[in-house]
């Protein structure tokens, strides 16, 4: 299945295909091969479709097709898709998916407590912040808070039309900037 954007599109992950572009992308190493096996979580690619390389990935993950809740997680960008349009897009692009095709009736995203630039995006994303789970996980032999949004299915219209205004071509100039940010189209 490919998710298909204005300047990305989403696929599944392949590591034939993207390993060598996600290895560019994120300096580093990278297990594509055991990522791209997982079922829960679901990796997708995020291909920038001006190069045609992998730029990201990010993941449907806890998936609960009887409750029909699911939660987007372990998000990848690389610097060629950092802060650009192509980096909200692919968030837009799996929420329509998870909202329009697939049905879901709530969107989750949750971050460690102290990692603010994930709490930032989770807002600008248009998540509502439910709380904190206190002592939520053990990592690396710490205590984790984490920090909870959603994103509701009957919130989900008011934010599709505020990412399709804000992606809009006609809402950047000549430079590709944006004229107005996301949460003034809200």
């Amino acid at each position: 299945m490919v998710i298909d954007g204005r300047y990305v599109r989403l696929e599944p992950l392949d590591a034939t295909k993207h390993t060598d572009d996600l290895f560019e992308a994120s300096h580093g190493a990278d297990h594509i091969e055991r990522k791209a096996a997982s079922e829960d979580p679901l990796f997708f690619a995020i291909i920038d479709k001006r190069s045609g390389k992998a730029v990201g990935y990010e993941t449907l993950m806890r998936i609960d097709t009887i409750h029909r809740v699911i939660e987007v997680g372990n998000i990848m960008y690389g610097s060629p898709l950092q802060k650009t349009p192509g980096a909200t897009e692919a968030q837009y692009l799996l929420m329509r998916y998870v909202f329009d095709t697939l049905g879901y009736r709530r969107y989750e995203w949750k971050c460690n407590a102290l990692n603010e630039p994930s709490r930032r995006a989770a807002e600008r994303f248009g998540f509502s912040f439910e709380g904190i789970f206190r002592f939520h996980m053990l990592v690396r032999g710490r205590n984790r808070d984490t920090a909870w949004y959603s994103i509701l299915a009957p919130e989900w219209p008011a934010q599709k039309a505020a990412f399709e205004a804000w992606l809009n071509p006609e809402n950047f100039d000549a430079k590709g900037h944006q004229k107005k940010r996301l949460n003034e189209f809200k």
